[in-house]
């Protein structure tokens, strides 16, 4: 519904009168609101299967309109109609005659819709594409606000470069103008930098850029979204990296009570914060559906995860910079010695990553290198000492750990990092992190079956007893890597033989 209703003007609601007003009639017209859709038509359905009853139409509808004026709905008509015999569809019901209103099709085709006109505001283009022949270089895309003529001043974003407007094609040739929800191509009187997902607007009023956001979120996946996981935001033509930095609350669509949670679950809807990985052009959504809207997709499957409507840019998006250091990252490597390096050890419990990855960081300190060793448990001891074990806070673990990581990198540190880290989705996300190469990805495999007979700590046995939850392996599942620079198989190496073989394919 989202998706498909987020370029719509009005909505039509369809329930049931034998069971009134439900969770899903509730949800419905609250995503109608938080779209931005200003007319809701409630059509009671069924009235046939309730005897035509006026008294049951009139406790639906004010139960309607109570729920409305509680989410700022101001626009909302209801009509009793009967699918079945065609009452009140197209033609008015004989066996409704208390009815004094207009039929279903009656009113769509004569109601004006309440949505704000985009071609009020200032000139917004997203560049969906870069068109160059041998002597033409234009840029194509929709007018998602307000209108153009050539000449016009116009501003670049993000890089923020000025320019003015050179012509404006259309379909049918040269336009004089072209306004919001019009289809151009333009053409810049300089020869400035301007790509897919830049956005040309008006010079004197252009929108803002940012990268950390409040935004309400509907969740559209069975896996939950998890704060901390990495997912491809799109907005209009430009695609970025994004992270749920923070669920501020969920929303109880039956009681719009503003309840605390960790994550949202299939159809669930919240408030959260994002952060970017770089900036975007954007417009809070009650301004420009266009600007304002956008999609969280799932990097591994690529399946649309869930929708987002923007509301603020974060303060800090704009106080936080990056600072520039005369000493960097080639400097202390270089004073160290050595090629900076993150050794990403993964595996079930009781797997021996923690074993093998001590061994490791021994022979490379016999041999003159600077490393550190991050272990799983030692940093739930101080770092991740407020964080359980659900996915939510498993995420949140390796995502702290990443920074660390990379931070020590950074330093010239060869890192050495043993965890459990079940997520295919985190242990990319950490990739991501470090320059191309340096993240070597060591799969400690062990079957499940060995690794409990191991179980030299016994949780595989409480875990088994019900006495621990979100258990890696019993409760909890464990993504293996799909290509791993290094595979350990323990059944047939011992722990200081794989950490030979480790040292050996460090050395290559």
């Amino acid at each position: 519904m989202v998706t498909g209703a987020s370029t719509a003007d009005l909505a039509v609601i369809l329930l049931d009168a034998r069971k009134g007003v439900l969770t899903q009639t509730r949800r419905h017209a609250y995503l109608a609101r938080l779209i931005g859709i200003r007319d809701v038509v409630i059509a009671v359905n069924k009235m046939d299967a309730v005897g035509h009853e006026e008294a049951v139409f009139r406790a639906i509808d004010g139960e309607v309109r109570e729920f409305a004026a509680q989410i700022g709905l101001t626009s909302v008509a209801a009509i009793p109609v009967s699918a079945l015999n065609g009452d009140n569809v197209a033609a008015r019901s004989e066996a409704m005659p208390w009815y004094k209103g207009p039929t279903l099709l009656d009113l769509l085709e004569t109601i004006e819709p309440q949505a704000a006109a985009p071609a009020q505001a200032p000139f917004r283009m997203p560049v969906q594409w870069v068109n160059r022949t041998t002597d033409f270089r234009g840029f194509s895309g929709t007018v998602a606000g307000g209108s153009v003529r050539p000449g016009d001043a116009v501003r670049i974003l993000p890089s923020g470069r000025s320019t003015r407007i050179g012509r404006i094609a259309g379909f049918d040739g040269d336009l004089a103008e072209a306004a919001a929800g019009q289809a151009i191509t333009v053409t810049l009187a300089d020869e400035v930098d301007c790509s897919r997902g830049d956005m040309i607007a008006a010079a004197d009023d252009p929108p803002g850029t940012a990268d950390q956001f409040e935004a309400t979120l509907v969740w559209m996946d069975e896996e939950p979204m998890l704060p901390g996981r990495s997912y491809w935001l799109k907005i209009g033509a430009a695609t970025v990296a994004a992270t749920v930095t923070g669920l501020k609350y969920q929303v109880n669509v039956n009681t719009l009570e503003h309840i605390a949670a960790k994550t949202l679950e299939l159809n669930g809807i919240g408030v959260a914060n994002l952060a970017l990985d770089r900036p975007i052009v954007f417009a809070p959504y009650e301004e420009n559906r266009d600007l304002g809207g956008f999609i969280l997709i799932d990097r591994i499957s690529n399946a649309t995860a869930g929708a987002g409507m923007i509301h603020f840019a974060l303060r800090r998006a704009h106080n936080v910079h990056w600072q520039h250091l005369e000493v960097n990252r080639a400097a202390h490597a270089a004073l160290k010695g050595q090629t900076p390096r993150v050794i990403w050890f993964t595996g079930l419990s009781g797997a021996g990553k923690s074993t093998i990855a001590n061994l490791v960081e021994k022979k490379l300190h016999a041999a003159g290198r600077h490393t550190f060793l991050l272990d799983g448990d030692n940093v739930r001891h101080g770092l991740s000492r407020d964080l359980g074990f659900t996915d939510a806070d498993r995420v949140e673990n390796v995502r702290r750990v990443g920074e660390v990581a990379r931070l020590m990198a950074d330093a010239g540190l060869i890192v050495l990092c043993a965890f459990i880290s079940p997520f295919r989705a985190e242990r990319r996300m950490v990739r991501a992190m470090m320059p191309a190469g340096e993240f070597i990805e060591v799969f400690v495999d062990t079957p499940l079956e060995e690794a409990e007979q191991r179980d030299t700590k016994g949780l595989y046995r409480k875990a088994r007893r019900g006495e621990l939850a979100n258990f890696t392996g019993i409760d909890s599942p464990y993504e293996p890597p799909e290509n791993a620079e290094i595979r350990i198989d323990t059944t047939a190496l011992s722990a200081e033989a794989a950490a030979d073989l480790i040292i050996e394919a460090l050395s290559r």
